[in-house]
């Protein structure tokens, strides 16, 4: 019998690469003006990293992420006055929040981790 070798590289992937793509999507849609097609890898990352990743830390910061999304999303939706879209109604406020929470996902993703 002979044992096959298989690299650590594929078998120990801790995050889905959907969740890291979808972590770096987040912040260039928003700052690209497409802020509503934003929830979709939001969306991704959260259930990625809810379902699939053991680390605390990727699933806390996916869960900042959709948060400092939800909040102005759900502020357009409701304001009766609201602008078109999402993107011309966001505060930059909100902007530099999400894009520090990606980059908090971001960096979680990509810190070393110990066994």
């Amino acid at each position: 019998m002979s044992a096959t070798s298989v690299s650590p590289a594929t078998t120990d992937r801790r995050v889905p690469r959907a969740v890291t793509v979808s972590a770096w999507l987040v912040p260039v849609m928003v700052l690209a003006q497409f802020a509503l097609i934003a929830v979709v890898p939001v969306a991704i990352a959260l259930i990625g990293a809810l379902t699939r990743v053991g680390d605390r830390s990727v699933r806390a910061a996916a869960a900042l992420v959709a948060v400092a999304f939800a909040v102005p999303l759900t502020v357009w939706l409701v304001r009766p006055d609201g602008a078109q879209s999402l993107s011309k109604d966001i505060h930059p406020v909100f902007v530099a929040l999400l894009v520090a929470a990606s980059a908090a996902l971001v960096t979680a993703i990509h810190r070393p981790r110990r066994r």
